[in-house]
């Protein structure tokens, strides 16, 4: 799996990255089916399997419950070298999800991710937005704040994990780096994001690449296969810079890194 350049910053990320809301959060998930939350051993070994099949990059947020206290406290006990990426204006604590995106709640946010992941720099950092992505974007002072921070050092990388097309577009054109965007074979409503990131280099991250484990509608198709689709569906796109599918399984983890070496080996030109 090769790896793919943040424009302008300097970070390289693998075309795959672990999604790690499973590591730290199981209430009020979108998952289809219940699940435990995997022990430190079993965390070591899905990113043991995760680096054999090529990625480096992790996602995760304060929102993933405990994900990110986890990450920093078992990535101190490895050797290996990982790149980061979190959120910030979102907490979620007794079942519900808090936002601030003050110019005080952003930077309280990042020191915190800086403090529980154990980095002095944090490597990405996206707005984690609540939907109302413009006004965020517009009004909030949370962008502004992610550029002074990112001015400062202390940031790497910057931009929003959005919910509409028009945020999407609104955050590159306030000089965000990344978008992370929804889009799968069904849900194609988010490419015009793709296709600006094309036009003004900036990057995208794929979420929701695989329905978060909804998978398509298609039953000629088997599970592999639909992921697959998704994936050979999903890096023909040439703003697609990584794709973020979070697994607890290692199976499946291992299997996500196969198909989707192959499907950036069939997109290349």
């Amino acid at each position: 799996m090769t790896l793919r350049e943040i424009p302008g910053t300097g970070i390289r990320v693998s075309r795959l990255g672990l999604g790690t809301v499973k590591f730290g959060r199981n209430q009020g998930v979108k998952y289809p089916r219940t699940f435990d939350l995997p022990t430190d051993s079993e965390i070591h070994h899905l990113l043991d399997v995760a680096r054999e099949g090529g990625i480096h990059f992790l996602d995760t947020a304060p929102a993933y419950g405990t994900s990110e206290e986890r990450i920093g406290a078992i990535l101190a006990e490895r050797s290996d070298d990982w790149v980061i990426s979190t959120k910030a204006g979102e907490e979620f604590s007794e079942g519900q999800s808090h936002f601030d995106f003050s110019p005080q709640g952003i930077r309280c946010s990042v020191e915190r991710s800086q403090r529980r992941l154990r980095r002095e720099r944090l490597e990405i950092v996206l707005l984690h937005s609540d939907g109302n992505d413009v006004d965020l974007l517009q009004h909030s002072g949370a962008l502004e704040t992610l550029h002074a921070l990112k001015a400062a050092g202390s940031i790497g990388a910057i931009g929003i994990s959005t919910k509409t097309v028009e945020g999407g577009l609104a955050a590159f054109r306030l000089g965000a780096d990344i978008v992370m965007a929804a889009y799968n074979p069904w849900h194609r409503v988010e490419e015009p994001i793709l296709d600006a990131a094309v036009a003004a280099r900036r990057s995208i991250f794929i979420k929701k690449a695989l329905g978060s484990g909804w998978l398509g509608q298609d039953a000629t198709l088997s599970p592999k296969d639909q992921v697959r689709q998704a994936f050979d569906f999903i890096f023909a796109h040439p703003g697609t810079t990584a794709v973020v599918v979070g697994s607890s399984n290692p199976a499946n983890l291992k299997l996500n890194c196969e198909l989707a070496s192959a499907a950036e080996a069939n997109a290349l030109p």
